[in-house]
């Protein structure tokens, strides 16, 4: 352990409250806040967050800006300056919060799917960099978040391994979802500022492409992904995304650590836009949420089982099991209510099976954050028979609300849920294995029975999830400690003193 606060910063492409697309802005809008209050003494760590100013976001203040050199041209990184609050046990601090704009590049409608996108994060990178001196700061620890900052350890090891300002600092790389790699054309190679001799398989050539997420793999200090199941699973063929032998290369620098919640947000006891407050003391209290749930979803208000999925609308939520189990499933005296957007043939598919079973099945096509924290709080079961789930969400905060999870034991759903054991009465949910409609079902089946059968172990299920951490501040200090030994590496391969 080092003798005094650490300097990190945490940098993403999107980051909530500013832009969100997807769970990488919450673990970037979260993560950096527990790190700010927790898991030290005295002045605490100097935590600060990098992102890109795009279009719409408001309210952030001029601070400087210098021309990056880029693409033979001297590109303009104008530095933004807002914040976000973090308060822990009375504490209060400001995590500053540092937004790249430069207009060509970042003011458009929308944050992705653009033809340019190699250009635009490899100026973002280059300017994220180039600040650090000019606000005269040296983090110890550059906290890197998927293929959009990958560039980041690359330009360290490359582009700046002769300038002492940057030899201190370590990089933590971060897989939130190894699917979405940025491969780019190898003309890429200009805007990185080296020549061919980097298009090669044991540098940054991958498949025919410059992968931005190899380069974050290949160069950083130390690898996270966001559950230690997920960690050890990319290390495997048919999880690697072509990438499996690189991270089994780099085993002994890939670590796995869970997600948290924000617990101050997601609390049931305080969650002003659920229909009525409860705690783990006050668990009869949910089934008023229930009955406000089926009327909001034009459903009728019976005491039968209610199973909730929030999702996105696409084949890796195992989607094509719930289609394969529905009518079985639906044939009994049951509910669901299904929350999501996505691809189109699995919205028809919910559309169609609302059709089919309107007393018992009511849909919501698109996002409403405050349906959602209602079908959290007024839901029994929730499911999510993921083909693969890095880390997942819905399974903490549906445990937090006292929903019970019946999840597929892949990534982080694997690491959360403990699967009952009727021997000894223990666990926090349903989980199956093999990725199969009949295993699901399986699993619904043995909850709905204890469920309707064993309704005092279905309070204690309903009690131990309830009474998990998976707060920020449990992740944090893993990820401190993760911290301090990235930069005792670091400092020891880099010798410097």
């Amino acid at each position: 352990m080092f003798d005094r606060p650490l300097k990190v910063l945490f940098i993403s492409s999107e980051v909530v409250p500013f832009a969100k697309t997807g769970g990488l802005a919450d673990v970037a809008g979260s993560l950096p806040k527990a790190l700010a209050t927790v898991g030290n003494e005295g002045p605490g760590h100097d935590v600060r967050i990098a992102m890109p100013h795009y279009k719409g976001i408001e309210g952030a203040a001029y601070r400087l800006d210098f021309p990056v050199f880029f693409q033979g041209r001297a590109e303009t990184a104008i530095i933004r300056e807002s914040g976000i609050e973090a308060h822990y046990k009375g504490e209060h601090r400001t995590v500053p919060v540092y937004l790249v704009d430069n207009h060509h590049y970042f003011y458009r409608d929308g944050l992705y799917m653009f033809p340019d996108e190699a250009a635009r994060f490899a100026f973002f990178c280059r300017a994220v960099l180039e600040m650090l001196p000019r606000l005269n700061w040296q983090p110890d620890i550059l906290h890197c978040n998927d293929w959009q900052t990958g560039p980041i350890p690359f330009f360290l090891k490359v582009r700046y391994r002769h300038d002492p300002f940057y030899h201190r600092m370590a990089t933590v790389f971060t897989i939130h979802n190894l699917q979405y790699q940025g491969n780019f054309p190898k003309e890429t190679l200009t805007l990185l500022g080296v020549g061919e001799e980097y298009f090669t398989p044991q540098l940054l050539e991958f498949y025919g492409t410059v992968s931005f997420m190899k380069m974050g793999i290949l160069y950083a200090d130390v690898i996270t992904t966001v559950s230690r199941t997920y960690a050890a699973e990319i290390q495997r063929p048919e999880m690697g995304e072509r990438m499996d032998g690189l991270l089994r290369k780099r085993s002994h620098d890939l670590y796995g650590i869970v997600n948290g919640i924000n617990y101050h947000e997601f609390n049931p006891r305080t969650d002003p836009r659920i229909y009525r407050n409860y705690d783990v003391e006050s668990i009869e209290n949910k089934r008023e949420n229930k009955v406000a749930l089926q009327k909001e979803m034009n459903l009728p208000v019976r005491d039968v089982p209610l199973l909730g999925m929030i999702s996105r609308l696409v084949d890796q939520k195992g989607l094509d099991l719930v289609a394969e189990v529905a009518d079985r499933l639906l044939s009994q005296d049951v509910q669901l209510v299904v929350l999501g957007s996505g691809d189109r043939y699995y919205e028809e598919m919910f559309r169609e099976i609302q059709r089919r079973y309107p007393e018992k099945v009511g849909v919501y096509i698109g996002f409403n954050a405050i349906l959602a924290q209602r079908i959290y709080a007024g839901a029994d079961m929730f499911l999510m028979p993921s083909r693969f789930e890095p880390c997942g969400l819905g399974q903490l905060i549906a445990m937090r609300y006292g929903t019970v999870p019946v999840v597929r034991a892949t990534g982080g759903l694997a690491d959360t849920v403990v699967d009952y054991n009727p021997a000894t009465g223990t666990g926090t949910g349903f989980v199956f294995y093999e990725y199969k409609g009949d295993a699901f079902y399986h699993a619904l089946q043995r909850a709905l029975f204890v469920y309707r059968e064993q309704p005092e172990q279905w309070r204690r299920i309903v009690r131990e999830g309830m009474e998990r951490d998976f707060s920020w501040a449990r992740s944090a200090v893993e990820y401190l400690q993760l911290y301090q030994e990235a930069l005792s590496r670091h400092l020891a391969r880099a010798k410097v003193s």
